[in-house]
């Protein structure tokens, strides 16, 4: 649902066992109960989960809410990607998440897509607005952009092809955000840009994924953090209370909404929601 105007949202990503579809059915379930407006699930490169992806959302689905699939084109040519989109479509699925996603490993061409904004214009063309279509946006850059106004220009390109909304990469700097969206504004962007949480349970696995990703992680986070090096409950907790901080700040000022990226888990997005008192 929407709370005073905002969306807010949870993502997992598509699991590979059997023991993994429990854990996540489980997962999804407890956070259905908070009454978010959508949940989305990732979608491997070249499409490598897509099974994995249709059968989540068809579940969640089932249950009664609302499940977004990410689309990616990279590595993938317009019949693979016009499948897809078909296969939503006879399905009744109305919201995409729409990227254009990380090359496979050993993969050296990116098929017959280069960005997410000929995706984006692709899904336009071919099924009109059928699709409420999410982009992703990067408050501190992506790891291959070269400047700030290069990373506002690549948005502007999703949006000028017909994204409806963005989500943004996971930050903690919560000034990073205000100036993204402030430059975004002044370049004509009008679309809601949602900030994209990440709960902090783990710091090496954080440490790889903001190497990978390009999100900063302050310094005097990453020392903290450090000093608790294998006391992974005083790290949860400490996460806790930063998340809940930025999240704080970022509602006050305005945030459209709150995207959380759950990693398949529920305890930390739950605790923190609850003490958003959202």
């Amino acid at each position: 649902m929407t709370r005073n105007g905002r969306v807010f949202s949870f993502e997992f990503f598509p699991p590979r066992t059997p023991e993994g579809k429990e854990k996540l059915r489980a997962t999804w379930q407890q956070l259905a109960r908070l009454g978010p407006r959508f949940f989305s699930v990732t979608f491997g490169a070249g499409g490598s989960t897509r099974e994995g992806t249709l059968e989540t959302v068809l579940e969640i689905r089932a249950a009664g809410f609302e499940a977004a699939p990410h689309i990616s084109c990279v590595a993938s040519t317009r019949a693979d990607v016009a499948a897809q989109l078909e296969r939503y479509r006879a399905q009744g699925i109305r919201h995409l998440v729409a990227l254009r996603g990380d090359l496979p490993s050993g993969v050296a061409a990116t098929g017959e897509y280069r960005y997410a904004n000929e995706l984006v214009e692709f899904i336009r063309a071919s099924t009109g607005d059928w699709f409420r279509i999410e982009v992703a946006c990067y408050p501190e850059f992506h790891p291959q952009t070269r400047n700030a106004a290069d990373e506002v220009r690549n948005f502007k390109r999703k949006v000028d092809a017909g994204a409806d909304g963005a989500i943004t990469q996971y930050f903690y700097n919560p000034d990073a955000y205000f100036r993204f969206v402030d430059e975004c504004r002044a370049a004509g962007i009008a679309l809601p840009i949602v900030p994209g949480i990440m709960p902090i349970g783990n710091f090496s696995q954080l440490a790889r994924f903001s190497d990978a990703c390009g999100a900063e992680i302050p310094r005097w986070m990453r020392f903290k953090l450090e000093s608790y090096r294998d006391d992974g409950a005083s790290i949860r907790a400490f996460g806790l209370d930063v998340v809940t901080a930025l999240c704080e700040k970022l509602l006050a000022a305005g945030a459209p909404g709150l995207h959380f990226y759950t990693l398949n888990q529920a305890a930390l997005t739950a605790t923190i929601w609850q003490r958003l008192g959202i």
